[in-house]
């Protein structure tokens, strides 16, 4: 018997928790808190894995992610702690051979932050304090993004002498619809705060507290867990697939999609319980 819950969820640097009073939600918490919970490789290997995890379990609807601690939803990449292996010999002095290594590196870390998009649940990112650079890239690949009043937002990578390579320049101009607003944050590394991102399109909504935000995240997910897992999980695969694809090939996948997904009996017991005025409930998916 596979395990379930909170025991199957044994992570270093990940805690994962199952609030009693919102079932099926998953709540993700970055945990290193001491160093501002800024990422190392084992992190964001350890991350893929813990949505990778939670993408087959049944028992799980919609998971929340936040950060550790008051100061930060994460600071970005741990630059002191940040593996060198990019930049050493071990490929020896052959331009080509260091080209195929830094490329297999940086796939494989896009690979770790895709995870969260291509998680069938769907994902809530609750930001506070410093959330710069690995941040916006994480924050981008979820689903819904909310955060607090005293948030920082940077896109940082220019300070540390490098074109963002691990989804924010594909992913944040494709949220916020601006792309000269996300040039400027891009090219700049710009701090920028909670009103902008909620006037830009990058947040939903802006919370006073870590504590409303926790809470906020935690209903948007209880709402989505009432939901039925098919309907949930068609609509962030097509929302995905049509972000990416010309109309006329959404409407394409959707027909296919659908040609499969309507069969449920979803569609038979949301029905029911609309006309007799209760809260259905759904199969685990």
């Amino acid at each position: 018997m596979v395990a379930t819950g909170a025991s199957a969820y044994s992570y270093k640097y990940f805690t994962v928790q199952f609030p009693a009073a919102r079932p099926s939600v998953a709540h993700v918490e970055i945990n290193r808190p001491e160093k501002l919970n800024a990422f190392i490789q084992p992190m964001w290997l350890e991350m893929r894995q813990v949505f990778d995890q939670l993408s087959s379990d049944s028992s799980v609807r919609a998971v929340v992610i936040t950060g550790a601690g008051d100061r930060a939803f994460t600071a970005g990449l741990d630059v002191k702690q940040a593996p060198l292996e990019l930049f050493n010999e071990k490929a020896g002095s052959d331009a080509a051979r260091k080209a195929f290594t830094i490329r297999r590196e940086i796939l494989e870390f896009q690979d770790c932050l895709t995870a969260i998009e291509r998680c069938e649940k769907p994902v809530i990112a609750a930001m506070h304090g410093y959330s710069y650079g690995f941040a916006i890239d994480l924050s981008a690949a979820a689903d819904i993004r909310i955060c607090t009043q005293d948030v920082r937002f940077s896109v940082k990578e220019v300070d540390i002498g490098m074109a963002a390579d691990i989804g924010v320049l594909s992913r944040l101009p494709k949220i916020v619809g601006n792309f000269g607003w996300v040039k400027e944050v891009a090219l700049s590394a710009r701090i920028f705060g909670a009103e902008e991102a909620l006037r830009v399109g990058f947040v939903n909504s802006i919370h006073d507290s870590k504590e409303t935000l926790v809470g906020a995240a935690l209903d948007i997910a209880s709402l989505v867990a009432q939901k039925s897992p098919v309907a949930v999980h068609g609509t962030k695969e097509l929302l995905n697939w049509s972000r990416d694809h010309p109309i006329a090939e959404g409407l394409r996948y959707t027909a296919v999609w659908n040609s499969a997904a309507l069969q449920t009996g979803d569609v038979s017991t949301a029905l029911m319980a609309g006309i007799e005025k209760r809260t259905p409930t759904f199969e685990k998916l």
